[in-house]
């Protein structure tokens, strides 16, 4: 492990303990402060906190199981590369155990152990295990933890016999060392934005738009918590909640971008992709809607990837949005930023790497607006891109990161909390390692970052220039 100069000591044995009782702890912890399921279900509670000084991160993994229990850090969401601990609370004893995996396959034993075992508990049907480890180790098997998302497996089975989990598992991406505390003590009303039994048509890229009100409110309202609701999981890749402006005044149900005045519907409110869970603003921050805005339209954009050409498919997806009359200290708004989807934008055929890079200059921006304060942000390419950064930069030098994904996962697309809150002047940056275009098949690179104080300005992204391609 890391002591405080970042030397390293001491290799941790395996750790199997004799037991007469269902519980077994060293010395007390101080309570976790951070806590997400890792499942639809909530059968799955991670709990965990650090100590960057001293350079520990200490975790508590609980299952609803009397069996094994499994916790992995993982470059891709799968299993091969990834770092584990599984441990167990069998008749014989505890078992704790710090593991590599090579792929699908059960996982190796690290030759060093640099995970610490501090509790393992068994009560009622759950059990739970809490571990200790550096935030960086100095072994070569284990997953280097950073100041950025870290996609997270879950594995667990019924009885200790530690083999194969079968669908009892998971994955999610969590920034661990930027993670923002929510606030759950507040439960408000909630209206559902959504397609209305639609049939997907036999095409491989479909979008469909639905604009109408949402329910009135005389007082202003923040949401503070977007939920998808999906019904072909396999055919929506991405849902967008746009407002209109006043001028649009009509209802309308029917293709996207069919040239009518709902294409004016730009001001993103929410954006959902594929693989994503709900979404929970800050406790300090929400997303206004009603009050003096309450005969705005909105506009929710779906698309439908269908690249087998299914046809009859009925669909009724849409976002559950949750929100409150007690108001917060500010109110949300979401840029979006990046390289409008152009399809002359091309690929060169035969690339094994080609950069994209989209620029939003605030610098342009009127002076008597305020500095942007980013609190989360979604990254977006499709089936091509590999890497994506969204960089911060001022008087020409790079300053810092907003986000970046060096293990891009299409299938995992959630809106991503960048913790420490990051100050936008000017100039920031998207760049995109990837034929862009709306389609699955074409690519994206962009960049939907959520901040506070919400300006009137909705997107800030590049027009490629394609002087040099060739055709």
């Amino acid at each position: 492990m890391l002591n405080q100069v970042g030397t390293c000591y001491g290799d941790l044995a395996l750790l199997y303990l004799l037991t007469a009782g269902p519980t077994w702890s060293s010395a007390a912890l101080v309570d976790l402060p951070f806590m997400e399921y890792l499942d639809s279900n909530q059968l799955v509670l991670l709990q965990w906190g650090f100590d960057e000084v001293v350079g520990n991160i200490t975790f508590t993994l609980s299952i609803k199981t009397s069996g094994w229990i499994g916790f992995g850090l993982s470059p891709k969401g799968n299993m091969r590369g990834a770092d584990m601990v599984i441990g167990s609370f069998g008749t014989s004893g505890i078992y704790f155990q710090d593991h590599h995996a090579t792929g699908n396959v059960l996982p190796m034993v690290d030759s060093t152990q640099d995970y610490f075992l501090h509790s393992m508990t068994e009560v009622e049907g759950r059990t739970s295990m809490t571990f200790q480890r550096a935030i960086q180790t100095c072994d070569e098997e284990d997953f280097h933890i950073t100041a950025v998302p870290i996609k997270l497996i879950y594995a667990y089975g019924q009885t200790d016999e530690i083999k194969y989990h079968g669908f009892n598992r998971g994955t999610k991406e969590v920034n661990l060392l930027r993670y923002i505390t929510r606030d759950r003590s507040q439960e408000g009303e909630h209206f559902d934005f959504k397609i209305d039994n639609i049939t997907i048509p036999a095409n491989i890229t479909y979008y469909h738009c639905r604009v109408m009100k949402m329910p009135r409110f005389d007082v202003t309202q923040h949401v503070y918590r977007i939920e998808p609701r999906i019904d072909n999981l396999d055919m929506v890749h991405h849902m967008i909640l746009y407002g209109c402006p006043l001028h649009v005044t009509d209802d309308y149900d029917g293709p996207c971008y069919a040239g009518n005045k709902a294409d004016n519907c730009i001001k993103v409110m929410a954006v959902w992709g594929v693989g994503a869970g709900a979404y929970e603003l800050p406790a300090d921050a929400g997303i206004p809607i009603g009050g003096p805005n309450k005969d705005t339209l909105y506009r929710l954009e779906t698309h439908y990837n269908n690249p087998a050409t299914i046809a009859g498919r009925q669909d009724s997806s849409g976002l559950r949005i949750r929100h409150t009359s007690n108001l917060r200290r500010y109110n949300v708004g979401t840029l979006t930023t990046g390289v409008v989807p152009s399809h002359d934008y091309r690929i060169p055929p035969g690339a094994t790497q080609f950069h994209t890079y989209g620029t939003c200059n605030t610098s342009l921006f009127s002076e008597v607006l305020p500095d942007l304060k980013v609190f989360a942000l979604l990254l977006h390419t499709h089936l091509a891109g590999r890497k994506i950064r969204a960089g911060l930069f001022r008087d020409g030098q790079q300053v810092d990161f907003l986000a970046l994904d060096e293990n891009y996962d299409f299938a995992m697309q959630e809106v991503i909390s960048v913790g420490s809150i990051k100050t936008i002047k000017p100039v920031s940056i998207c760049r995109c390692f990837l034929y862009m275009g709306l389609g699955t098949m074409d690519e994206m690179c962009l960049a939907f970052l959520l901040y506070y104080p919400e300006i009137p300005i909705n997107s800030c992204w590049s027009t490629p220039d394609q002087r040099n391609i060739e055709r």
